[in-house]
């Protein structure tokens, strides 16, 4: 048994300033005030764009995460409808077999530590949870019918790609002390890339302490 925490990566090399540059010209059709473009117009220009509400302009780019979880995250995380997901699948990885080492990977809960009694109860039941579907496999049940066993706390990864508009819209909710903790954990870890390279477009994102 394996026992990882949730991490985010991005899935593709990023240009800050050629992504500013693509949404300001893309909304500067709007007003026709594309001769306003200059070297440092940018910045400015989708600030006052986010101000005004005006955000159907930064729906022309998209960026991709690659997301490691559990899987009751991604069933939140899936809900999104204006994103696009390629998702790893219980019915056809056969977490018994060489592949994975015959270990089932699990993501650690981030609300207990390792030395709450809580904590010690979910990891007996995932050792449990893990003996019974190697059990399955060996006796025979394929990976799509030993599945049905698997918990919540089974590790995930999944690719997920939204525009930009559609990101600040995930964060907000899911940044909020009301998401679900595991769910905010990610949505944090997403936030701290996006508005590392594109603060102009998340830094007004109040994140809740």
């Amino acid at each position: 048994m394996k026992i990882i925490e949730s991490s985010v990566e991005l899935a593709q090399d990023l240009n800050p300033a050629e992504i500013m540059k693509q949404i300001e010209r893309a909304g500067r059709v709007c007003y026709k005030s594309e001769s306003n473009i200059s070297d440092d117009s940018a910045e400015k220009f989708i600030a006052n764009i986010i101000k005004s509400g005006h955000e159907s302009v930064i729906e022309h780019v998209s960026i991709t995460f690659k997301i490691i979880c559990d899987r009751g995250v991604s069933h939140e995380i899936v809900r999104h409808r204006l994103a696009s997901y390629s998702q790893e699948s219980t019915r056809y990885c056969d977490y018994s077999g060489n592949k994975f080492g015959g270990d089932l990977t699990f993501i650690k809960p981030c609300y207990w530590n390792e030395d709450d009694e809580n904590y010690l109860m979910w990891r007996q039941a995932m050792a449990i949870l893990e003996h019974l579907y190697i059990t399955m496999r060996d006796k025979g049940a394929r990976p799509e019918q030993a599945r049905s066993i698997l918990p919540n706390s089974l590790k995930t990864e999944i690719f997920m790609t939204a525009n930009l508009r559609e990101w600040r819209h995930f964060l907000k909710l899911r940044t909020s002390k009301k998401a679900h903790p595991q769910m905010r954990e990610v949505a944090l870890k997403i936030y701290d890339i996006l508005n590392e390279n594109l603060p102009v477009l998340f830094s007004d994102i109040e994140i809740e302490v």
